[in-house]
């Protein structure tokens, strides 16, 4: 457990946030949480820091998400519900940290970065992915939401893309993740290696920090060889995902007779319809929220949803059961009414700690 989380700091003013879970795809734990904002907290003020590195270990990915399983657990007993609600705030408070951060933050995207994978790399200041990447909110695959600021930064892609990715959980690789706003650079993975290696050795204690950095960035990135798919689907995705209500954008692809809105209909009903009807309303109210107001609503909805049991159906049935054949309460988007909603965005006195 201890060795989770990996730090290290070199001669040249560089601190490195290893996250060390590779079996488990660098999920968070925790654990692995608290020291990642304790270490963010000391850095902010040590002027012999000038550059921090957030990389995951392995080839596989970045980070798979948070830790399913501690959540899942959260019914078992009122300690293992009050862990659970400790991983959101704790993962919160860190997530915050990182958009905050006076100093440049590279964040190394390189493999799988999902969910809470997302919400700690989305805030840096240099975000770089390679071919490897394979980025997505899939919390609605388990019958939760997309959390960690998604209402921030899921209505900074072009259009309507942040409610497609968020609704359909759609996996995304480099072009489009670029194309939507949630990375900045683009480097082949070995590239990304040597580009780690000269930030490493570079003594930054005296120089134009940000300067330098960018001509790194300048001499190291590249473009994807590949296509996006996003920006060839963009009026379509605006056209049906425009709409003010699930059983609207249900209807408009309904009507829709081409193969791509046959496939997101379909994808649609397969999800979760409390979860469909919840983040759409969180998407939808973010576009006028602060940050700190759409973490807020996060914190709001993911204590609502731990009490609530179709996640805990979403989750049996992709990571404990794994039969995908969840049975949810709601079996349409009709049984979860406009008052359910409602139930859950009650209490907007809850805070993130600070």
């Amino acid at each position: 457990m201890d060795n989770e989380v990996l730090f290290s700091v070199s001669d040249g003013g560089v601190a490195f946030i290893t996250l060390n879970r590779p079996k488990a795809l660098n999920s968070l734990s925790y654990e692995m949480l608290k020291p990642i904002g304790e270490k963010l907290k000391e850095w902010q003020t040590n002027d012999q820091i000038h550059v921090i590195v957030l990389k995951g270990e392995g080839e596989k990915g970045f980070c798979a998400g948070g830790d399913i399983k501690t959540l899942y657990k959260a019914r078992s007993s009122q300690e293992a519900f009050e862990k659970a609600e400790n991983l959101f705030e704790e993962e919160y408070k860190v997530d915050m940290a990182i958009y905050r951060f006076p100093k440049p933050i590279i964040a190394c995207l390189d493999g799988i970065v999902m969910g809470g994978g997302v919400g700690l790399t989305y805030g840096a200041s240099h975000r770089i992915i390679t071919e490897r990447t394979k980025w997505a909110m899939p919390e609605m695959n388990i019958g939760f939401f997309p959390d960690v600021g998604a209402a921030h930064f899921l209505n900074k892609a072009p259009g309507f893309i942040g409610r497609y990715l968020a609704l359909t959980a759609s996996v995304i690789q480099a072009p489009d993740v670029l194309f939507a706003n949630a990375a900045d650079s683009y480097m082949d993975s070995d590239k990304l290696s040597e580009f780690l290696a000269r930030v490493e050795q570079t003594e930054w204690h005296g120089l134009d920090v940000n300067v330098i950095l960018n001509q790194l960035l300048t001499a190291y990135a590249s473009h994807p060889v590949k296509n996006g798919k996003l920006s060839a689907l963009q009026n379509e995705i605006d056209k049906h995902f425009s709409k003010d209500t699930v059983e609207e954008i249900l209807e408009s692809l309904e009507k829709d007779p081409s193969e791509f809105a046959s496939e997101t209909k379909q994808l649609l009903l397969s999800k979760s319809p409390s979860s469909l009807k919840i983040t759409l309303k969180q998407l939808t109210d973010g576009k006028e929220k602060t940050l700190e107001e759409c973490f807020a609503t996060d914190l709001l909805l993911a204590k609502k949803f731990l009490r609530h049991d179709d996640f805990f159906e979403g989750v049996r049935s992709v990571v404990i059961d794994k039969d995908r054949n969840p049975q949810y309460i709601y079996k349409t988007v009709v049984d979860f009414t406009d008052e359910d909603i409602k139930k859950f965005f009650q209490d907007s006195g809850v805070k993130v700690n600070k």
